[in-house]
């Protein structure tokens, strides 16, 4: 793999930190919710950011 630019990794940092605060948000939606299929929804979102989240940082390896 090719060598990450300075700009390169700030923006990889930038992205990480934004899927972090989603499966923060998306994991308190998912707590607060009552209707079972919204539940769902949010917690499909967590799972999806975190995978997200995995990948952007497999960038920096």
């Amino acid at each position: 793999m090719s060598q990450l630019s300075e700009l390169d990794v700030q923006n990889l940092r930038h992205m990480i930190g934004g899927t972090q605060t989603c499966e923060s948000k998306y994991s308190a939606y998912a707590e607060a919710a009552s209707d079972k299929e919204v539940k769902q929804y949010f917690q499909q979102a967590v799972q999806s950011a975190k995978e997200n989240r995995q990948q952007l940082m497999g960038f920096l390896k």
